[in-house]
């Protein structure tokens, strides 16, 4: 019987494919307030050039259109000083855009790094599970059909999500859910509301159809402080509490019965992860539209970076803004004097990503 060596440091497996050595993690823990944890040096230092990165693009966007701003005049412009020209065509003009386009990356990432942990399955995101095509079908009909009753584009798509999500929650209930149902409801429903959605376009009018098929396509022109704040609000609430729900998230990956074992209470926490996840996908996609494969993609793109076992929140969401203000900005300079919707760049851009997950999954003998 082999027994490990204590003065071996030994190595941990995860779900990549590699091994992260222990010597590698720092244990700390705090008398007060009462905090323990680990700090990955790795994953700090990725989160660390993920936002860099992301400012650095956020900035290059804002300073790209007619009147052309130079990258340095474009940072005074966002603490307050500058030419007032500079000032009003930065804060007034462009950086609503920006920052639309810098939270709804975040909003959708960090939604798929939540229900990619939560079912276990790196196809587990609000894209394939109905929650954005709940939200689509939701502010679809409002537009074609008038049904708003005076509420707004948001209220819409966060009532539309929430009918989703409740919906593929009853479907899969089973004395309890699993994320292995909670996926294939999930995929059925999501088929059903882009059937409706295309139906509710096909019956609407001209300017109606016009107005909803640019939506649905993930679009960020036109994006002013009316779609900023609401969303930056709701940010502020929910993102911390999908944060807090992290600890208890991650002890779902090793199942529910040695979750339970552990002291989580497997259905609560995985409601609470469900509402969370809903409610930074709603509003993400009542802002900008069900910008494509951004919630799939970028947690796993970020896992990989940081070489953790499972997506991590905050890294997630610096991903995915970076890649939607990178493909924002691909789309507005790929084709002179035309601005391409983002979801068209970050279908382009994703579709490779679920194809190598799909083989992936394939050759791990998994099924998807």
């Amino acid at each position: 019987m082999n027994v490990p060596s204590p003065l071996r440091p030994r190595k941990t497996p995860h779900r990549t494919g590699g091994e992260i050595p222990a010597s590698s993690h720092r244990a700390f823990r705090l008398a007060a307030p009462p905090v323990s944890g680990i700090l990955r040096p790795r994953l700090i230092t990725v989160c660390a050039a993920l936002s860099v990165a992301a400012f650095l693009v956020f900035c290059w966007g804002v300073s790209v259109g007619d009147y052309p701003i130079r990258l340095v005049d474009v940072m005074k412009a966002l603490v307050g000083s500058g030419d007032p020209g500079t000032l009003l065509v930065v804060r007034e003009l462009r950086l609503p855009r920006a920052v639309v386009g810098l939270l709804v990356g975040v909003a959708f990432a960090v939604s798929g790094a939540l229900f990619q942990t939560m079912t276990r399955n790196p196809l587990g995101s609000p894209d394939m599970i109905g929650l954005t095509e709940g939200a689509g079908t939701a502010v679809v009909a409002g537009i074609v059909l008038g049904w708003d009753g005076g509420l707004g584009t948001q209220t819409l798509g966060l009532l539309g999500a929430l009918a989703t999500a409740l919906l593929v929650y009853m479907l899969a209930w089973r004395r309890g859910t699993t994320g292995y149902r909670i996926i294939l409801v999930g995929i059925g429903v999501a088929w059903v509301c882009t059937s409706a959605t295309d139906y509710l376009v096909a019956r609407g009018g001209r300017f109606q159809a016009q107005a909803a098929l640019g939506w649905l396509v993930g679009n960020l022109n036109g994006r002013t402080w009316e779609q900023a704040v609401p969303l930056a609000a709701v940010m502020a609430l929910l993102v911390p509490a999908a944060l807090v729900l992290g600890r208890l998230m991650r002890t779902l990956q090793l199942g529910d019965d040695i979750a339970a074992g552990l002291g989580t209470r497997v259905q609560p926490v995985r409601l609470a992860l469900l509402l969370t996840g809903v409610g930074l996908v709603a509003f993400g996609t009542a802002a900008a539209g069900p910008v494509a494969f951004v919630a799939l993609a970028a947690p796993q793109i970020a896992q990989r970076l940081a070489g953790t076992a499972w997506p991590p929140p905050i890294a997630s969401g610096l991903t995915g803004a970076l890649v939607i203000l990178s493909s924002d900005l691909i789309a507005r300079k790929l084709i002179s004097g035309t601005e391409l919707p983002v979801g068209i760049v970050t279908g382009v851009l994703g579709a490779p990503v679920l194809l190598w997950l799909l083989i992936r999954a394939n050759r791990a003998g998994s099924g998807g």
